[in-house]
């Protein structure tokens, strides 16, 4: 199969017959697709384009075994979950494409990986607009476009000392599949599943960033652990935090169960799967005490579970403490691609 054959019949949105309807007010925006030297974005009147771009390597982000539809859908994914990070609504996104020769020769494994990305697109009414392919070992890099109104983008310099920290949903699941897949934990094969689709098929707060635009004072999505990014937040804000463990080490939660970290990890364990696990692609964001009902209702209207886990404070760093306020040490980094 040729590239443009690959391109035509797995990735191309054709007007007439396609798998993965979207509805039209959702495609507005996009003044030209697929098919050009370059596609036309038009952003609503008012509006600023955010834009963000995130490669997976196999190997690197993915096993060589990885369902492919879960590959498209992740692919995407983690690219959402910066928009959400930000407070932007989808506007449409490009892939590059590498490929080996066998892999391009596979019809269905690319008709798995195109169903898993264009369903996830469907779903948060984001098109595909173009892209590039070529032959090489397995990469994906998808650059996603959104709008926010001016001035109204959730950012990470936003965080100022008294407001409260929270995180969206739970916190830890991925990392424990990791470590099952490599090897390194035994799993019972329920919870395998349940923490493989922390992993494999992330769930980005689009819904939550929205309906924080206003209520929240910064964010930041969590792809490389916890502490790491909150980290990041602080930097940028030039501001301190305290953390409150006996709250984190709680948001382990693989499926709907939230009582694995007293019943299954140590306390050591449990800390180091919720402050430095990554790849969890929920939300950070820091808001005024003032805004706590809001932030509530925020969650509710999201669907999304929401958790208050610290305070910004005026002192530069980021500490820990447990239930009881005594301080809690160790040694938990975040993942970083060149350590």
């Amino acid at each position: 199969m040729g590239e443009f054959d690959l391109i035509e019949r797995f990735f191309k949105r054709k007007s007439a017959a396609t798998r993965y309807s979207i509805a039209p007010t959702a495609t507005d925006s996009v003044a030209l697709g697929i098919g050009d030297d370059c596609a036309l974005i038009q952003p609503a009147p008012g509006q600023q384009l955010a834009v963000s771009s995130d490669m997976l390597v196999e190997g690197r982000h993915f096993f060589a075994d990885v369902d492919p539809a879960a590959l498209g859908h992740k692919a995407l994914a983690v690219n959402l979950s910066d928009l959400a990070a930000m407070g932007a609504e989808p506007l449409a996104f490009t892939l590059a494409l590498a490929l080996p020769p066998a892999r391009a020769a596979d019809a269905a494994w690319l008709q798995a990986f195109s169903d898993g990305l264009l369903q996830l697109a469907a779903a948060h009414r984001c098109p595909l607009i173009g892209g590039d392919t070529t032959a090489g070992p397995l990469n994906l890099c998808i650059t996603i476009l959104g709008q926010v109104p001016a001035a109204q983008a959730l950012r990470r310099d936003g965080a100022r000392a008294g407001d409260d920290l929270w995180v969206s949903g739970t916190l830890g699941g991925a990392r424990l599949a990791l470590e099952a897949l490599q090897g390194l934990r035994t799993l019972p094969p329920g919870m395998l599943a349940a923490a493989r689709q922390r992993l494999e098929r992330p769930t980005p707060r689009v819904a939550l960033g929205l309906a924080l635009r206003g209520i929240a004072s910064s964010a930041i999505d969590l792809s490389d652990g916890l502490l790491g990014d909150v980290g990041h937040v602080l930097a940028a804000s030039r501001a301190g935090a305290t953390i409150d463990t006996s709250i984190a080490s709680l948001l382990i939660a693989v499926g709907e169960d939230t009582t694995l970290a007293s019943a299954v990890f140590d306390t050591k364990t449990a800390l180091t799967l919720t402050l430095a696990g990554g790849d969890d692609y929920e939300l950070a964001f820091t808001a005024p005490p003032a805004a706590r009902a809001a932030v509530e209702h925020a969650g509710a209207q999201a669907a999304t579970r929401v958790t208050r886990i610290g305070r910004i404070e005026a002192a530069p760093g980021l500490r820990l403490i447990d239930g009881a306020g005594r301080a809690v040490e160790g040694d938990f980094r975040s993942f970083d691609h060149f350590a």
